[in-house]
């Protein structure tokens, strides 16, 4: 009575009123201009109780808003304030103060002034009082998939917006040597040749334009095999903002840090994809999450995850030597530039690191053993050591190739699971094998699980090439929009 009496007397509107159940807190909102009549009037009437006593504190806060959600059919209807309150929280908005009348027709909420925009927007989808869906992305990379990808965005831009209603707005592009940056969005029809003329890259500066600009359902898709891209996921999460990303680094590397950017994105309630990290475009890491969710558990995997090696492998013979096929593969964009790190084995072994953890199994680097098919001489040195190197094995792989042809027989690089242990080597398969008809660069996966125990699930496809990567990719953006 004391408080609202000492307001009433200096006129002063109260605009929303809230109390807790405890009852040892009032909260209270009122025009701005009028914050410091009210400070006033409150310390006349309570000088005691605050500065004697010392059982009252006042607290003032200034740039809020309030948002207020109106409509008779409100009354009665079930999830109204859970929707309000989901469309905020997902999108990393904090509500200060809520309140909510007895007649059910108004929710009323106080958030920070500076995220009004992205609230109401928020609020708006959540209710599907906007028929457009934005979705702000944050692209990083522009090598071969990277530009692949902002090409399949550009086709589609259009479709996406007339049959989903959904507006692929690229807000942010940077790749290791420029970065640009545009609230408004950038035209994806000239975006590559706009970057060339940006400023200079700052991953940290690109971060903090993600928080600065505070947009709603931001992803950030991430396009390289950058080991410094993948250490600042962490903050990307930390701005409510999904992660989309062909780089294997992260979830690779120690379990600790896979398991903290898995733990991360579920707190923050965004989504982390990384599908393409394994098969390119083929739904392998989303068939095994489907399974587990299911109830199904995985017990066993076997492999063949690398479509460089396929190809190779697929492409000797009489004519075509082991340097010509591994020479053929990087022309064709099947490699990476330098193709040893295909052939070293490592990145099937990061592949097979990650199916095994989303299979839920605590697998670290350890625990894979990798045997390697070309001697430690093809990995010392500078590049054209390698291929004076590898030259010299053509005429052993040549025989050897002849052999097994004789015997029906075809060489595979195989990734295995068993026992809560990776293998990864050259194996020599018949044709009773699944991956022995594999052709050109396809990848095929066998999954073991107790419901498929007698006959594993096999998944097989296009396992490489840059146009099924960044398809991948983007299914995973559209997958994000859906939610």
């Amino acid at each position: 009575m004391r408080l609202f009496s000492a307001l009433a007397k200096e006129n002063i509107n109260i605009i929303l009123i809230t109390q807790a159940s405890s009852e040892f807190s009032i909260s209270f909102a009122v025009s701005p201009e009028d914050s410091g009549k009210a400070e006033k009037a409150i310390r006349n009437e309570f000088q005691l109780e605050i500065e004697i006593k010392k059982i009252i504190d006042l607290n003032i806060e200034m740039g809020l808003s309030i948002i207020a959600i109106v409509g008779e059919k409100m009354k009665n209807t079930p999830g109204i304030s859970a929707n309000l309150f989901s469309s905020l929280g997902k999108n990393g908005i904090s509500v200060i103060a809520t309140a909510q009348g007895s007649s059910e027709l108004n929710i009323s909420v106080v958030i920070k002034n500076s995220e009004l925009r992205k609230a109401l927007n928020s609020i708006h989808e959540g209710f599907f009082l906007s028929h457009i869906k934005d979705l702000h992305i944050y692209f990083v990379g522009t090598g071969t998939v990277g530009r692949n990808l902002l090409d399949q965005m550009q086709t589609q831009k259009r479709k996406l917006l007339e049959v989903l209603n959904l507006n692929l707005k690229l807000v942010g592009l940077s790749n290791s040597r420029k970065m640009l940056i545009n609230k408004d969005g950038i035209n994806l029809d000239n975006c590559l040749g706009d970057l060339d003329n940006a400023e200079k890259a700052d991953i940290n500066s690109f971060i903090n334009q993600i928080k600065e600009l505070n947009f709603r359902n931001s992803v950030f898709v991430d396009c390289t095999a950058s080991e410094d891209i993948a250490a600042i996921y962490e903050q990307v999460f930390d701005q409510y903002a999904s992660i989309v990303t062909a780089n294997k680094i992260a979830c690779s590397s120690d379990y600790s840090q896979y398991e903290r950017l898995v733990q991360k994105a579920k707190e923050k309630g965004v989504r982390f994809l990384f599908e393409t990290n394994v098969g390119a475009g083929l739904p392998i890491i989303s068939t095994i999450n489907d399974l587990i969710k299911s109830g199904d558990k995985v017990v066993g995997l076997e492999a063949v995850l690398s479509g460089t090696l396929n190809f190779i492998f697929n492409t000797l013979s009489e004519e075509i030597s082991l340097s010509e096929a591994v020479k053929l593969a990087q022309e064709k964009g099947f490699s990476e530039p330098d193709p040893r790190i295909d052939l070293s084995g490592k990145d099937v072994m990061r592949k097979l690191l990650i199916l095994s953890r989303e299979s839920g199994y605590h697998i670290e680097e350890k625990d894979v053993n990798l045997i390697p098919f070309l001697p430690e001489s093809c990995f010392v040195g500078n590049i054209d050591t390698f291929w004076t190197e590898i030259e010299k094995l053509n005429d052993k792989f040549e025989e050897k190739r002849r052999s097994l042809l004789k015997l029906n027989k075809k060489w595979r690089f195989v990734a295995s699971l068993k026992n809560g242990k990776g293998s990864v080597e050259l194996l020599e398969l018949d044709d009773n094998h699944a991956a022995h008809r594999l052709e050109a660069s396809n990848n095929i996966v066998l999954i073991t699980t107790e419901r498929y125990k007698d006959d594993p699930l096999m998944i097989q496809g296009y396992g490489a090439g840059a146009e099924v990567t960044a398809a991948g990719i983007f299914a995973d953006v559209i997958r994000i929009a859906k939610v």
